[in-house]
């Protein structure tokens, strides 16, 4: 990180749930801040007006898709560094459309980095993965242990699972995302550029517009909150590790910080096993925060749901020097309390759109 250039940084899907959090962390440490995002998940516009309003002159939006070749490397071309975090999010869209998933999610990966490899000076990027590129993990034996999963191999369960794990793309969205993964870690290979990627468990916390299909512990208190019926798609004893947004972001800054350290590799990004809970466990922890019992319907399956995932964090806690991780009552209810103020507050007003910066 060089503490003394006056160049933006750059936020692809800027004005959404993690963009917006890293955005806000940018701009308080002083940094100007290019906020590049189409605007297109209902609800996001929001959060890009208050960077503005927070900020000020400090956020410049760039109202535009990754799939505008052009519009993103004139972008590109102006900033110091890259937070890559645009993309197609959820998997039932890419089953209902993958060629669209994998036009946002591998040729608009590959435009920002043939833009950064063209301009030539070494721009770091850090580029947000998933999970779902290690696949369902079908070949692991889990137990039903009460209302959730525990895996059957104790390093596997006390521990979770490491970036040594076998690469394993499902579902079209699985693909999209494991194959733009890999272009980035391939870049610092065959380029010599200075990328890093972090495959983030599931992530929760302030400014997230969760969704059935993406940003479920949001999704669920929204739904509790407004004393809705929550669908569980299987059996809701599905094990995942929750991170608070706070943490996922100082990952995320930390990896610019020590992108020399870290160029060319992948880490793992997840609550552990510390935070690891079943949909089950969540759903009960909610009904104390709202007062009241969660009505609840189940569904089959869905395709490429993992019955467990815990990211084993041991690595990107020691190359990253990474806080101990918000614990999971406390971050769900601050979330909880977010949601209700949130739902108070005066609408802000719309955001200004604003072209490619010159």
């Amino acid at each position: 990180m060089i503490l003394n250039d006056s160049r933006p940084v750059l936020v692809t899907g800027g004005a959404g749930f993690i963009g917006s959090n890293i955005a806000n962390a940018l701009a308080g440490q002083g940094h100007g801040v290019l906020v590049y995002d189409a605007l297109s998940r209902p609800g996001v516009e929001k959060n890009l007006a208050w960077l503005q309003e927070r900020h000020g002159d400090l956020i410049v939006p760039i109202i535009a898709d990754v799939r505008d070749e052009d519009e993103l490397a004139r972008a590109a071309r102006e900033a110091k560094a890259v937070f890559h975090m645009a993309a197609q999010v959820a998997v039932t869209t890419s089953l209902a459309d993958p060629r669209e998933d994998f036009e946002i999610n591998i040729r608009g990966t590959l435009n920002l980095l043939d833009a950064i490899r063209l301009k030539g000076d070494g721009t770091p990027i850090v580029f947000a993965s998933t999970n779902k590129v290690y696949g369902d993990l079908a070949d692991l034996k889990f137990d039903l242990r009460g209302d959730k999963y525990v895996a059957a191999d104790p390093a596997v369960a006390a521990n979770g699972i490491s970036e040594a794990r076998p690469l394993d793309f499902h579902t079209p969205y699985g693909c999209s995302k494991g194959a733009a993964d890999q272009y980035v870690l391939d870049y610092a290979r065959s380029f010599d550029m200075r990328t890093a990627v972090l495959r983030m468990s599931c992530i929760y916390g302030v400014r997230q517009m969760g969704t059935e299909d993406q940003g479920w512990v949001a999704h669920f208190l929204i739904r509790a909150l407004e004393g809705r019926p929550i669908t569980l798609y299987g059996d809701g004893c599905q094990v995942r590790d929750i991170l608070d947004v706070s943490n996922a972001v100082e990952a995320y800054l930390k990896a610019w910080e020590r992108i020399d350290r870290v160029k060319g590799r992948a880490f793992n990004l997840g609550g552990g096993p510390g935070n690891a809970i079943s949909l089950r466990e969540l759903l009960a922890h909610i009904a104390g925060i709202v007062g009241h019992e969660v009505e609840v319907e189940y569904s089959d399956w869905r395709a490429g749901d993992q019955r467990y995932f815990v990211a084993d964090t041991r690595t990107a806690r020691s190359e990253l020097g990474l806080s101990p991780e918000v614990k999971w009552k406390e971050g769900v209810s601050a979330l909880a309390e977010w949601l209700r103020e949130s739902r108070r507050a005066p609408v802000l007003a719309q955001p200004v759109s604003a072209g490619a910066v010159s």
